[in-house]
């Protein structure tokens, strides 16, 4: 809380905000006003046709749904029309091969219309979509196939061959592969989607599906154990739609780039889903990250609203000021981010430097949907996740000695973050774990298992994982913080925290770093660092010793992995290792 709150002029941006007073909406809010932002359907609720076939119904099939972008920049646009169309031709193929209601689809692809074909296609037929990370090998993706019991498989001829094939018949559930770009003749046990798509009829008649159909399968991982599939269902949308309405400030026709990956769940929930269902125009590059295509397309197709992870943030701030001031970035008007806690130093810098201020946000795989957020309308408190979305009610809870939750009434005192029960994108199930599905619950609250503080004014601080706490010397001590003041210094690109044994104190504070470019470790800049962080954080709370690494260990979705940081560092089992990004 030492940075002070960024005042904006709501006045100056492009349109009002979707919410114009926070405290107005958060007292006034019932359920029934969120979900009549849905239409419904036959009697339902189907969020593949509220993500398309709604707008063409409502004469917007002109409309861009989609901007593909290829890794030559080559540009590819696909109408909501187009999009409907293509979505019923991909569901009448699940029908023409026994692809059936609650049936498991798996997708191993990269950012390809097949893809969001794919995904809406499932939705109108029942068919419940698993997105998996394409990055993945072997091992990890056959676990999450078996764990989920899946039927049909969608991904490239490319990584069917490189990560599938040889153990295809080690899934017994699976009976379909439907491949795309099979490069030469397709393998006579898949079907090749480039030839057989067009042969289907572009009109379906979508499956009227329960509120409670099952929808969606995220699969997350755990310290231990394996992997958790995540179950939504299909009255998710509302939530969907709602939080992308309201902490994201979608509004019809903007344009709008999510960056993440479509094998995680904000690439599906955030990157197709809620903006479709808001009727955005879709920014979809196929390429990975380079600081100076990014801010290209952010000029030259005008975005709106940016949401990113706060490691592409900090690759772009290592990119360097004069960079991003290159361009042209004057048509975005609201700019978020989600993954994990955005340091301070990020949002002051997109402020200075992007002419607009990251807003933060807070949600898991289990709750389906944005429960935390700064507002478009509203001050941002750098560092803070914010306030919770009308209808959400959050709170910081601990557990009495007799196994009792007691909520914390006190501001600024650290407990675990909590939810109560009854939004609509909020997970129904562990698939084949229910024990360990309740567990996460007691009595009417969800508990996150983040630690966090709630301050006078109801805003929301991260200070950690539950299982990343460090106790020194009797003090609780949460990494972020220390993490985040470690960010500041201009030579920290990256930072870890972690709590190592210790005889006397129990425990001692340990970082790792790495360095911008441009920096060299050296015992002097060690020293430097060192002093920085005792000087803004105290000698109770520095780190007793850093420690320079290339690279620290990342998820996929950019998550510093501190529990793997202190297996390495105590020679302990690394546990799941499978959503690591190559280190």
């Amino acid at each position: 809380m030492g940075y002070a709150p960024i005042k904006k002029d709501v006045n100056k941006t492009h349109r009002p905000a979707n919410m114009l007073s926070y405290q107005h909406s958060y007292d006034n809010f019932k359920w029934h006003k969120a979900k009549a932002m849905i239409r419904g359907y036959k009697g339902g609720i189907n969020m593949g046709y509220e993500a398309a076939d709604r707008h063409v119904d409502d004469g917007f099939g002109s409309q861009e749904a989609l901007i593909f972008l290829d890794q030559k920049k080559t540009r590819k646009a696909l109408s909501y029309t187009q999009l409907q169309q293509m979505s019923n031709r991909f569901a009448n193929l699940l029908k023409s091969v026994n692809v059936e209601k609650g049936d498991l689809l798996c997708s191993l692809t990269d950012r390809t219309p097949i893809l969001y074909a794919a995904v809406i296609g499932c939705l109108k037929s029942a068919v419940v979509f698993s997105p998996l990370f394409s990055a993945f090998g072997s091992e990890p993706i056959k676990a999450r196939m078996t764990i989920g019991g899946a039927v049909a498989l969608l991904t490239s001829g490319k990584l069917y061959k490189k990560k599938i094939a040889a153990w295809r018949n080690e899934c017994p559930s699976l009976k379909t592969v439907l491949l795309y770009e099979c490069e030469g003749e397709c393998p006579s046990d898949c079907i090749d989607l480039d030839q057989t798509l067009e042969t289907q009829s572009d009109l379906f008649n979508i499956y009227a599906t329960d509120p409670e159909d099952k929808a969606l399968i995220h699969f997350t991982s755990g310290t231990t154990g394996t992997p958790k599939a995540v179950v939504h269902v299909h009255d998710a949308v509302i939530y969907h739609k709602y939080s992308g309405y309201y902490a994201l400030d979608i509004h019809p026709q903007d344009v709008y780039w999510c960056t993440a990956d479509p094998g995680w769940v904000t690439g599906i929930s955030y990157g197709v889903i809620s903006p479709l269902c808001n009727r955005a125009t879709l920014i979809v590059d196929n390429a990975e990250y380079d600081a100076n295509r990014w801010y290209s397309i952010l000029e030259q197709e005008h975005v709106n609203i940016w949401y990113t992870a706060p490691t592409a943030i900090r690759m772009l701030m290592k990119a360097g000021n004069e960079l991003c001031e290159q361009y042209d970035l004057s048509a975005l008007r609201f700019l978020a981010s989600v993954g994990e806690p955005l340091n301070p130093e990020a949002v002051v810098w997109s402020q200075k430097h992007l002419g607009n201020v990251f807003h933060d946000n807070w949600w898991q795989t289990e709750t389906g949907g944005i429960m935390l957020a700064n507002f478009m309308s509203e001050d941002v408190r750098p560092g803070s996740m914010g306030r919770p979305l009308p209808g959400i009610q959050a709170g910081i809870v601990r557990v009495d000695e007799q196994g009792h939750l007691v909520e914390l009434s006190k501001p600024n005192e650290t407990g675990e973050l909590a939810f109560k029960k009854g939004w609509p994108s909020m997970f129904r199930d562990y698939l084949h774990e229910s024990k360990r599905y309740q567990a996460c619950f007691n009595g009417d609250w969800y508990l996150s298992g983040d630690l966090a503080y709630k301050d006078q004014d109801g805003y929301f601080w991260f200070v950690g994982r539950r299982s990343d706490l460090i106790k020194s010397s009797g003090h609780l001590i949460g990494p972020f913080e220390i993490e985040s003041v470690l960010l500041e210094h201009p030579a920290v690109a990256e930072a870890g925290v972690v709590g190592v044994p210790d005889a006397i104190a129990g425990e001692l504070v340990k970082a790792f770093i790495a360095l911008k470019d441009g920096y060299e470790d050296d015992p002097a800049l060690r020293k430097s660092i060192m002093a920085h962080a005792r000087k803004k954080l105290g000698s109770a709370l520095a780190p007793r010793e850093i420690s320079v690494k290339q690279n620290l260990p990342k998820t996929r979705s950019g998550k510093i992995m501190r529990r793997l940081l202190k297996a390495r560092e105590l020679g302990l089992p690394e546990g799941d290792i499978s959503t690591l990004e190559s280190d």
